[in-house]
């Protein structure tokens, strides 16, 4: 919360700052608070050695200390002229102990001196300015075995389809509307990672997913080594836009598209490459939950709990997701129960649950026209 005293104090969680005259959202309290339970369960595994790339005034930097365990706390942010105040925010860390180093470097400088050094990390905090991805490929370099990435992306436009040209140069995919376009967007900036990790002779892990449509963040950790049959996680994702029917193919098994219920022919909207596979790790996020208990009930805020919870409850498959929006549309008297779409699905045999990326919306493994079905006949 803001110190109604004096505006640019602000307290959450265990730290008390100033934030400055630099960009800082409040409404981004729950990746924070995500970011400290990660912390915290990577710190109960090993020694926690943080680099926070684009530190602005700190916060992330000081919670991590302060909250999340971390031994070792790097704080870095390109404007020199916010050094001072990164510095004087960052305090109480080295009154607790904890090995701090501040900086004021380009991303890019510090990560190349890093791989010069062989200097890497447990925890990585990337929160960008716009696609990060320029920046992964140094980035892995400087994180341990099984460490993770803490990846944030502000570009909205073109991983969603908004930008086709910009998606093409920033993540080497193509990029189209679809209704579930968070979703795509995470999964494209995953298939970055994934793609630069086997390329290093790595393999990666999505730990959670989520987006509040303007900043798409990602938890991702590198593997040793790709796990069996890992490579058949990139993929592409086609969508018709007159039937609403959806496909997905792996690269390694790509083949011509089966015929969607269009009378005619259609074409259909491909996107990708992009990560075929889970979003969410559950362990790790009931291990996050249970870390949350640990710490007095004003570090982790409810709605990051909520957050927490319905992330574990979605691992993000089945891969096509559809919203109740369109499926009222199409159904032309508005949309169903969803819970009891949900179980007449279930009931037939097919994976379908909601998602917990975009509200409104619901996965399943059924046909696009078996769900219009089932939706007019409970509406019926």
């Amino acid at each position: 919360m803001a110190d109604t005293a004096n505006p640019a104090h602000y307290c959450e969680g265990a730290a008390q700052l100033e934030l400055g005259a630099g960009f800082f959202r409040p409404e981004s309290r729950p990746s924070r608070d995500l970011g400290v339970l990660l912390a915290r369960v990577i710190a109960a595994q090993r020694p926690l050695t943080l680099l926070d790339l684009m530190a602005g005034c700190g916060i992330r930097a000081l919670r991590y200390g302060l909250e999340g365990g971390a031994a070792q706390v790097w704080a870095n942010d390109a404007d020199a002229d916010r050094l001072p105040l990164l510095k004087n925010n960052l305090q109480p860390l080295e009154r607790q102990g904890c090995q701090l180093e501040t900086s004021a470097r380009t991303a890019q400088h510090l990560l190349a001196d890093c791989l010069m050094q062989q200097r890497r990390f447990a925890l990585m905090d990337l929160d960008a300015f716009g696609c990060p991805t320029s920046l992964v490929p140094l980035a892995l370099e400087a994180l341990a075995f099984d460490g993770v990435l803490y990846l944030a992306s502000t570009d909205g436009r073109s991983p969603t389809g908004h930008d086709r040209p910009a998606a093409i140069r920033s993540l080497g995919a193509a990029a189209r509307a679809h209704p579930a376009s968070w979703e795509l967007a995470l999964r494209l900036q995953i298939a970055v990672v994934a793609r630069t990790a086997w390329a290093l002779g790595r393999g990666i892990r999505p730990l959670f997913s989520f987006s509040e449509g303007r900043t798409f963040r990602t938890a991702i950790q590198l593997r040793r080594r790709p796990e069996p049959r890992e490579e058949e996680q990139m993929g592409l994702f086609a969508y018709c836009h007159r039937c609403a029917d959806q496909q997905h193919q792996s690269l390694l098994h790509l083949r011509q598209w089966s015929a969607c219920a269009c009378s005619e022919a259609s074409p259909l909207s491909i996107s990708g490459p992009l990560w075929l596979g889970p979003l969410q790790h559950a362990p790790t996020l009931e291990a996050m939950e249970q870390a949350a208990a640990e710490l007095p009930s004003s570090s982790i805020s409810p709605a990051s709990l909520r957050l927490a919870a319905k992330l574990r409850s979605d691992p993000g498959l089945p891969l096509s997701c559809w919203s109740l929006a369109e499926l009222g549309r199409r159904l032309g008297g508005g949309p169903p129960a969803l819970d009891r779409l949900l179980e007449l699905l279930r009931s037939e045999g097919f994976l379908a649950d909601r998602s917990a990326v975009m509200a409104g919306q619901f996965r399943c493994n059924a046909p696009f026209q078996r769900v219009l079905e089932l939706a007019s006949a409970l509406n019926r």
